[in-house]
């Protein structure tokens, strides 16, 4: 998979594609993530890429030419090795909100290119004219995209075949089936008097699995219901 991710702070970006999961993912070459300095299209010599906004009011808003060059040029090279972007991503606080569903979705694609907005945002006619998706990672405001990209880029990148140690284990994460996800245990068996469950010491396949659904769908009734609710 490749991941193209545009900016005005490819900073922030360093340190969250440089360790863990997704530098794992880079070294064995599943996943790609290139972060593009949206100066490089900058309208002037002194890099502007964003300015006042029509109607007045407070805040800049990023110019449509750095974006449409930006996204054209990028779209381009991508064109060369005979592809093209499967989606063309916007984060933003009004977009659709990130979840699980989506994650695996976009994990089967080959090519995203993720724009982050900043200051009041981009001009709409970016939006209308480029953008064939619209993320946001919550109901609050960041002074960024950047953040909330490296969030999307890490809820993908885990889910790509071979990227986890244990192929399985994205398979059990909270939300891959509307639950969250049971409570779990490691070594010693006795803890200052808490005991791990004799269910999980049994050796059966079957009553541990009874016991992991079991605790899955009462933790979900308690803290997340509204998933429950989904699914009926």
């Amino acid at each position: 998979m490749n991941i193209d991710i545009l900016t005005v702070l490819p900073e922030l970006l360093e340190s969250p594609f440089s360790h863990s999961i997704l530098k794992r993912a880079k070294e064995k070459e599943l996943l790609t993530i290139r972060v593009h300095h949206l100066r490089q299209w900058a309208v002037n010599e002194y890099g502007q890429v964003d300015d006042y906004q029509y109607g007045g009011g407070a805040g800049m808003v990023m110019m449509p030419e750095p974006l449409a060059n930006a996204i054209e040029a990028l779209s381009g090279e991508v064109l060369a090795r005979g592809r093209k972007y499967d989606e063309i991503i916007y984060m933003t606080p009004d977009g659709d909100r990130l979840n699980q569903k989506i994650a695996n979705t976009l994990s089967l694609k080959e090519n995203l290119l993720i724009i982050c907005g900043h200051y009041k945002g981009i001009d709409q006619r970016i939006r209308e004219q480029y953008v064939t998706r619209e993320i946001s990672i919550g109901d609050y405001v960041l002074s960024g995209g950047e953040l909330a990209a490296a969030v999307l880029t890490d809820a993908i990148g885990r889910l790509i075949p071979g990227v986890l140690n244990d192929e399985t284990s994205a398979l059990f994460d909270s939300f891959q089936d509307n639950l969250l996800a049971p409570p779990v245990y490691t070594r010693p068996a006795d803890f200052r008097g808490a005991k791990v469950p004799e269910v999980l010491l049994s050796g059966d396949p079957k009553k541990i699995g009874d016991w992991r659904h079991d605790q899955s769908l009462s933790h979900t009734r308690e803290r997340r219901p509204d998933l429950l609710d989904n699914e009926e």
